[in-house]
């Protein structure tokens, strides 16, 4: 089920892995949405957590930059160990659901190595004939993920200055750069359980979103079925980081991302943030991907 290898992606298809990719899709028959008057969901400790450890919310920001400036040049790879290979399948129907059109303009925060944003510019193209006016600014705060974005747009043939996509560094909780209500979509993929301040972060997504907007997030999520998570749990405790040391000869990089995984909100709770911020959503808010090891949130700016 995670073992890691091209063929993967195939057998998941075949042997049936995303059976319940779409059992819990979103219909149009319910919408939430709570009082957008903030509450205070994290705790107002000077201290988070770092994986399993406690650290200085000061220092949590400097903790997760050196881990991801540890396994930028082998991210792809490091999703791959994540998830099996099958994230590819997650983040291709992460886009399909989002369904841009040639007039889109999203910002793809904690993207830097842009396999969101390529995905999205490859939507465009396949179902429109063209990219159009389409434009994706991806965000992120450790400039190597973003040098290794770059590098990939220019072998893909998008210029420096492509009026298409661009990569700016940035920090997920102040989107400086970004004005209020000026785009049509955000979309974040396995980054928001980093971020140390998580209601600042949705806070900034519902500011830059225009009235209509929407709001996606793919992440980690929980298993709930039991035999399922002991399954995952000895891979990801077990096997990732093994992985991580004999691949990357980063053991610790490995062990932490696993640990954030588990300290991540389960999906009613993180849906229960996005509601809070002012958003809408849609049915319960959040898709399950894989029995739960992956979930999609996404919310509108009504």
């Amino acid at each position: 089920m995670f073992f890691i290898s091209r063929s993967v992606i195939k057998q998941a298809r075949s042997v049936g892995l995303l059976q319940n990719l779409t059992s819990k899709s979103i219909t149009s028959s319910t919408y939430r949405h709570i009082s957008s008057t903030p509450i205070a969901f994290e705790s107002q400790s000077e201290t988070t957590h770092f994986g399993f450890k406690t650290v200085n919310k000061d220092d949590k920001e400097t903790l997760v930059g050196q881990v991801f400036r540890s396994v930028a040049g082998n991210y792809d790879v490091m999703n791959d160990f994540m998830s099996g290979g099958v994230h590819r399948l997650w983040k291709d129907h992460f886009i399909n659901s989002l369904a841009p059109s040639p007039t889109t303009k999203l910002i793809d925060v904690a993207g830097g190595t842009g396999d969101i944003a390529f995905r999205f510019l490859d939507s465009v193209k396949r179902n429109h004939g063209g990219v159009g006016q389409a434009q994706v600014t991806v965000l992120d705060i450790n400039p190597a993920m973003l040098q290794v974005g770059r590098e990939r747009a220019l072998k893909l043939g998008y210029p420096v200055d492509s009026p298409h996509i661009s990569f700016q560094e940035a920090n997920a909780e102040h989107l400086e750069t970004i004005p209020d209500a000026s785009v049509d979509a955000y979309t974040i993929a396995f980054g928001i359980r980093n971020c140390t301040h998580i209601d600042k972060v949705i806070s900034e997504a519902y500011r830059v979103l225009k009235p209509g907007g929407r709001f996606m997030v793919l992440e980690f999520s929980s298993v709930q079925n039991p035999i399922i998570r002991s399954v995952y749990d000895l891979y990801s405790f077990r096997m990732i980081p093994i992985l991580g040391e004999l691949v990357a000869n980063d053991r610790a990089s490995y062990e932490y991302l696993v640990e954030s995984i588990r300290k991540f909100p389960p999906q009613i709770e993180f849906a229960k943030m996005i509601q809070q911020a002012g958003f809408t959503v849609v049915g319960q808010g959040w898709e399950d991907l894989t029995f739960g090891i992956a979930a999609i949130h996404s919310g509108f700016k009504l």
